[in-house]
């Protein structure tokens, strides 16, 4: 069965959740009536913040029930990554949202060089969903990096990554999508931001590719 998806690659202002929420809505009003699968970049509501206090609680609750509403009014699954608050503290939480259940996947890999490590609490465990008979395996940006932690050795079809990659880095980005998709058999989709925020510019480079590492898909800024 064929599974359509949209990737949106937009600009996102810095944790500002109300914009972020309205501007994504227009993307995804945008969006064809065949698709089965949005996929929005990491953070999408707010940028990649180290201060998660600033963007979770009411924020990450608002974030979730946005998704859920969108998801049914267009009958899709949603995915994307959000700040949500845990009573023993943050998680960055990669939601994937339909109008029958909400799953989701805690960032493992957190990026110690930005100082995630020191706000966030790191995911201990891989969740595969499934869209339209597709087994996916939705994981977050520096999770690129871990060979290991993406192996296909539980029979996923597609590999996801939703990030804010820095332009400066976008070699490493494209050359590991692919190396991704290539050892381990599967469709890789990688959905990127464009844009700026005060640490970074960001180019894009969102992207599908195939399990032979051919590009179906690249959009660059």
């Amino acid at each position: 069965m064929k599974l359509n998806i949209a990737i949106v690659q937009c600009e996102i202002i810095w944790e500002d959740t109300a914009a972020n929420l309205g501007l994504t809505g227009d993307s995804i009003k945008a969006v064809k009536s065949d698709v089965d699968l949005i996929i929005l970049p990491e953070m999408f509501h707010c940028g990649f913040t180290v201060k998660p206090q600033e963007s979770a609680g009411e924020d990450g609750e608002m974030v979730l029930t946005w998704m859920q509403q969108w998801a049914a009014r267009l009958d899709v699954t949603i995915m994307g990554s959000v700040v949500v608050k845990l009573d023993s503290g943050y998680v960055n939480r990669l939601y994937t949202v339909s109008k029958q259940k909400v799953q989701w996947y805690d960032k493992r890999h957190l990026f110690s060089m930005g100082g995630e490590h020191k706000n966030y609490q790191a995911g201990s465990r891989r969740t595969i969903v499934e869209v339209k008979g597709w087994k996916i395996c939705p994981l977050i940006c520096y999770d690129l990096r871990f060979p290991v932690w993406s192996r296909n050795d539980c029979n996923y079809d597609v590999l996801v990554y939703v990030a804010n990659w820095p332009a400066a880095r976008r070699d490493v980005w494209n050359t590991l999508l692919k190396a991704r998709a290539i050892e381990n058999q599967s469709y890789v989709v990688g959905v990127n931001r464009v844009g700026k925020d005060a640490s970074n510019n960001y180019a894009g480079d969102s992207q599908a590719i195939d399990a032979q590492g051919k590009h179906l898909l690249l959009l660059n800024d």
